[in-house]
């Protein structure tokens, strides 16, 4: 029996089965694609690989020594390329607002004890604590042996908005200066104070700041001026964990002329480094650095290496810089430039969703499309196995040429179909079924 002669749309067939290819095709790079881009825009998004250019750090006016160590932080900054903003602020109380206020720019600030917590701050951490920062009383001719002598003085306590004044208020009130309603307290920056002391009007001033405050120096050696003792030091850091108890040594100012001429019980919270929580790792890793490069000497009142510190004292240690006091800095900052160890860690993370996302799809993408291929190729065979019932109910051989032409039409669409080469055995046995059908249906 001669051959059936392909039918013109056999070609058809195979152009629609090719077009079904590369539908599914485009499909699947087009579902891919958007899998990979989602998986490195969250990678970004949650990971922030690149840090910014530029920060901003809140600082006491110029002249104060936290205004000397924002300096030093800019210019170990500025190494990394980094730009490091100084914003002066009028004191820590000013500062934690500022850093409490996301429009404000200010991302970190030097703050000592005793002027927020956790809960007042819960955006804020701590990167350690930094040094100590006396609260220095000085006295111009009162020799005040008891803290009741400061009643009925004109006492300066520092400005609205800085620790001294915060702090201060605190401290005199506890031992009943405010009680009788006698002195006359003056809210006077550390310079103003420092002019007016040492000219005689007024009695006493309340200083906070380093040892190395400019204005801490220049009223320790002043002719005239005296620094008072705290009396019940103890006292205080018992209910004022946040205190320390320190001790100026006698003759630290001035060895010649002996100054202080005697020892002297001071009390001092410790200065912590603050940032907002949603500073970018690496800024935060910087800072430790650069901490670790400016504090870890000695000083007065401590030894070298005792700072930066992993304490928490207001408010908890950040993540990284538990990380970083354990291990130091991550392993591509340690061991790169900074903005080498930030492009290297950019390119990790673009791989990320490469592996997580694109390579699982890859692995899964033939099997999904032998699935869909071998379901194409078996749906051909039910619809043959319907013609084939339906041949054996019509019991009849007369009037088949519709039947012919619908297994014609099957061929056709088995001809037109291209399958992977595992599956080509599978439609060479269905072509030769559906001839073997026809040649049934014509008996």
């Amino acid at each position: 029996m001669a051959s059936r002669e392909p039918p013109k749309n056999g070609v058809m067939s195979i152009l629609k089965s090719e077009q079904v290819n590369r539908r599914l095709l485009l499909i699947s790079a087009i579902i891919v694609a958007t899998l990979t881009a989602v998986g490195i825009w969250l990678a970004f998004s949650l990971l922030r690989p690149t840090p910014p250019r530029s920060v901003a750090m809140a600082v006491d006016p110029q002249g104060s020594f936290d205004a000397e160590v924002g300096k030093r932080y800019r210019e170990v900054f500025a190494r990394d390329g980094i730009d490091l903003r100084l914003v002066p602020s009028v004191g820590a109380v000013d500062s934690i607002a500022r850093l409490h206020d996301p429009k404000s720019g200010i991302s970190i600030a030097i703050i000592p004890g005793g002027i927020t917590n956790r809960e007042e701050s819960p955006r804020l951490v701590s990167l350690g604590t930094l040094f100590y920062e006396p609260l220095w009383l000085f006295s111009h001719n009162q020799h005040i042996e008891t803290h009741e002598q400061l009643r009925n003085l004109r006492i300066s306590i520092g400005p609205e908005g800085s620790a001294s004044h915060k702090l201060a208020l605190e401290f005199l009130a506890s031992v009943g200066v405010f009680e009788q309603k006698s002195a006359t307290v003056l809210s006077l920056t550390p310079q103003e104070s420092s002019a007016k002391l040492l000219n005689g009007d007024i009695d006493a001033a309340v200083l906070m700041g380093a040892w190395e405050t400019p204005t801490v120096r220049q009223l320790l050696v002043a002719k005239d001026i005296d620094l008072v003792p705290i009396r019940r030091a103890d006292a205080f850091v018992a209910l004022y964990p946040f205190l320390n108890k320190l001790i100026l040594p006698a003759g630290v100012a001035d060895m010649e002329k002996n100054r202080p001429p005697t020892d002297v019980v001071l009390i001092a919270p410790k200065a912590s480094l603050v940032v907002r929580d949603d500073l970018h790792p690496a800024i935060q890793y910087l800072l430790l650095e650069a901490a670790s490069q400016i504090h870890f000497g000695p000083g007065i009142f401590h030894k070298e290496g005792q700072f930066p510190a992993p304490e928490a004292i207001d408010l908890p240690l950040s993540t990284y810089a538990r990380q970083f006091y354990k291990t130091g800095s991550p392993f591509l900052q340690r061991n790169l430039p900074f903005w080498l160890a930030v492009l290297a860690q950019q390119v990790l993370v673009l791989l990320l969703p490469v592996v997580g996302v694109l390579y699982p799809l890859l692995r899964v993408s033939p099997g999904i499309f032998m699935s869909i291929q071998s379901r194409r190729v078996y749906g051909l065979y039910s619809e043959l196995r319907l013609l084939e019932r339906e041949l054996a109910s019509a019991g009849s051989t007369e009037d088949h040429k519709d039947f012919i032409e619908r297994l014609d039409q099957l061929e056709d669409r088995a001809s037109g179909l291209w399958v992977p080469p595992s599956l080509r055995p599978h439609l060479y046995n269905l072509r030769l079924h559906i001839r073997w059908v026809r040649e049934e249906a014509k008996k």
